[in-house]
């Protein structure tokens, strides 16, 4: 599909705006009345990023625009003017650097900037890039920042925009609309928003021609960019199954070491994530392969493997949320041994399981490896996920032993 200038423009034009509330908002609200430090705000293209900085800011300044690079490449005292810093205010102003990770040195500027400057303004800080990655290295920006990682829309977004902060909600319900529109349309905002299906395919292969041609392009040294694009399609279709690197490896023609460092690539920029196995106390375990999932559960066209990709989305969401909002230390891992017993996903709390996800359709049969993979973990719950169950307002969290229990009540009861 080729899309036309005034194509593109429009649908450029429609990313940047959407009228749904979004629980970000609260988060980040939160964090500028109660602490000093920089707001990191990352996660995926055109997730909503932009709009939420703007709608907060006093002063927003973005790396697409050439006179914010000029300010940036200068010294910061010249940001800082432009910011208004220098004139004597009743309130700390907050500004906005947008996609300033596209600058080779923004690190150092951004470490040198707040600390002449923390005392007189807020800093919010957003990427679709994860902002994290000088994890790696020297952490200098080390008690200066708290990272915040935004997803696009979910169930119990949609049901409760207001921030408690809480690991596990009542259930509540939310519209058969908006659940079909996820569904169908994925949660990312322009697409949710406007249901219509010719603007969600254009919207969808835009989003991915600006992380192929610009994004890798800009930010990466990877010469073969047709080689990342074809391991991004075979993850794609394999979506919920182990990712073997060697049968990557074999099908695209290049090194081992290759396919694990474009996979790298493609979760540094949002286009999905990886779920590792959890092997203590599992005789037989899986315990290096992953499972790959894509942040657009849509793209998937399998209806099962759609509906785990939602639901591991929703569970990232809320682990992130969870460890964002400072309620402890969570992960997201699936288990499987060597006899193909497999649940896909466990949730971990404090380095111990809490529970256990099974993703079902329509069955509410049971899975034994539920019962069998709980008490072999000890995890407090064991959950039999199904879409086509009704919503019920029933507390999943009440239950000790396996239970199926429907899609709409549990994921409304996360983030």
């Amino acid at each position: 599909m080729v899309l036309t200038a005034g194509e593109e423009s429009a649908i450029l034009s429609a990313m940047q705006n959407t009228a749904r509330k979004r629980i970000y908002e609260a988060v980040l609200e939160e964090h500028l009345r109660d602490n000093r430090q920089m707001a990191f705000l990352t996660g995926p293209r055109q997730c909503g990023k932009t709009t939420l900085a703007k709608r907060l800011s006093d002063r927003y300044f973005t790396w697409d625009d050439l006179a914010t690079r000029r300010l940036v490449a200068g010294d910061a005292a010249d940001l800082a003017s432009a910011a208004g810093l220098d004139v004597a205010g009743g309130h700390f102003p907050v500004l906005t650097l947008d996609e300033i990770h596209k600058f080779p040195r923004w690190k150092t500027f951004i470490k040198g900037f707040f600390d002449i400057y923390e005392d007189r303004m807020r800093l919010i800080v957003t990427g679709s890039a994860r902002l994290d990655i000088y994890k790696r290295g020297g952490d200098s920006l080390m008690g200066r920042y708290f990272l915040y990682h935004m997803h696009p829309f979910g169930v119990a977004e949609l049901a409760r925009p207001q921030l408690e902060v809480k690991e596990v909600h009542a259930p509540r319900p939310v519209d058969d609309a908006d659940w079909n529109a996820l569904w169908e349309h994925g949660g990312f905002p322009e697409p949710f928003v406007r249901r219509d299906r010719r603007f969600t395919v254009r919207w969808r292969k835009l989003r991915r021609e600006q992380l192929f041609k610009e994004d890798l392009r800009d930010l990466t040294k990877i010469a073969d960019i047709e080689g990342i694009r074809i391991l991004s399609e075979l993850l794609l279709a394999r979506t919920g199954n182990l990712i073997v690197t060697a049968s990557l490896a074999r099908e695209i023609g290049v090194a081992e070491t290759t396919v694990k460092a474009w996979r790298a690539t493609l979760e540094y920029f949002h286009e999905g994530f990886s779920v590792r196995p959890w092997f203590r106390n599992i005789e037989n375990s899986i315990r290096k392969t992953p499972k790959w999932y894509q942040c657009d559960w849509c793209e998937v066209a399998d209806e099962g493997a759609r509906f785990e990709n939602l639901v591991a989305c929703h569970l990232a969401k809320a682990v992130d949320m969870w460890n964002d909002l400072g309620l402890g230390d969570y992960a997201l891992y699936y288990i499987r041994n060597k006899a193909k017993v497999e649940v896909d996903f466990l949730v971990a709390k404090d380095g111990r399981p809490w529970f256990l996800a099974e993703v079902k359709t329509a069955d509410t049969k049971l899975s034994p490896a539920l019962a069998s993979m709980q008490k072999a973990t000890g995890a407090v719950h064991a959950f039999q996920i199904v879409r086509d169950l009704p919503y019920a307002e029933v507390d999943a969290f009440a239950f000790h032993t396996p239970v199926a229990v429907s899609a709409r009540s549990f994921l409304s009861q996360l983030f």
